[in-house]
């Protein structure tokens, strides 16, 4: 059974804890052992953070990858600001000697050290690279048939030269994992647009932020979609919480939550009602 230590973040534990639950029930089904990080802090968010002080944010992140490496563990996290803050700092640090020191110098007045060997995955990564199309499908025992907007987000895929998932300007990763659930993607213009949430936008300009979350949504019923699926708690929260103002009703669901309800978990289990705009399938 592979093993990983779940970094969950801030958005999904604090107001969607459906994601948290989905996902260690699909771990579980799909052969993935999760150990909780205990003691794990925000990633933190490269945005916000690195944006005034690179030291001060790879220090943090280092704690987060300290606390796996301590464990032996590898780390998997559901979301993609997560995926990229301390799969950038892992990167960064593994490949500068000089900088893992000067971090180090920070680490130990909290009695800690990090000596960079631990490795970053996101949830869906795993399940593409290491569980697999054909043994994802094996567990489907609740086939769907939703048309669904398959949303990538900004820092799952990019960089790219570090990353190597998939093609950043056309992936089809996501699109596979969606489409295993018996679900179709559908496919619509600038796919690869952000949700608007990122990098400080939505809290410092809320109203441009909402431009862009339109612009998706339209695009989106232009596909032809039923649903948003997304591998983010914060593109999530971007998506479920401004509909309504700009008037939409798209359901929004973690890929999880989809794998989930494919798995025969309920509604309840998934804790759909949680949701600001009404999940109704």
């Amino acid at each position: 059974m592979a093993k990983y230590a779940f970094f969950l973040g801030c958005i999904a534990p604090l107001r969607y804890p459906g994601i948290e639950k989905s996902t260690r029930e699909v771990c579980a089904k799909l052969g993935i052992e999760l150990v909780d990080l205990k003691d794990a802090s925000c990633c933190p968010a490269p945005g916000v953070i690195r944006a005034f002080n690179r030291k001060t944010w790879l220090a943090a992140a280092a704690r987060n990858l300290a606390l796996a490496e301590k464990e032996g563990l590898e780390i998997v996290t559901i979301c993609n600001g997560c995926y990229g803050s301390l799969f950038d700092a892992a990167h960064e640090l593994a490949n500068d000697k000089e900088l893992l020191a000067e971090v180090n110098k920070i680490l130990a007045e909290i009695g800690m050290e990090y000596k960079g060997t631990t490795k970053v995955h996101h949830f869906a990564e795993v399940l593409y690279n290491e569980v697999g199309i054909d043994a994802i499908k094996a567990k489907i025992t609740n086939p769907l048939e939703y048309k669904c907007a398959v949303f990538y987000g900004c820092h799952f895929l990019k960089p790219s030269n570090i990353k190597g998932l998939d093609d950043p300007e056309d992936p089809k990763i996501l699109d596979e994992l969606v489409e295993a659930t018996g679900c179709k993607s559908m496919p619509r213009k600038q796919k690869m647009l952000c949700c608007g949430a990122g990098g400080g936008l939505k809290a410092a300009f809320g109203d441009v932020a909402k431009k862009f979350t339109q612009t998706n949504l339209e695009n989106m019923k232009a596909g032809d979609a039923e649903m948003i699926i997304d591998v983010c708690p914060f593109c999530h929260l971007q998506f479920d919480g401004v509909q309504k103002d700009l008037g939409y009703s798209f359901p929004v669901l973690h890929l999880s939550q989809l794998y989930g309800l494919a798995m025969g978990m309920s509604k309840e289990e998934l804790a759909l009602g949680v949701h600001i705009t009404p999940v109704n399938l």
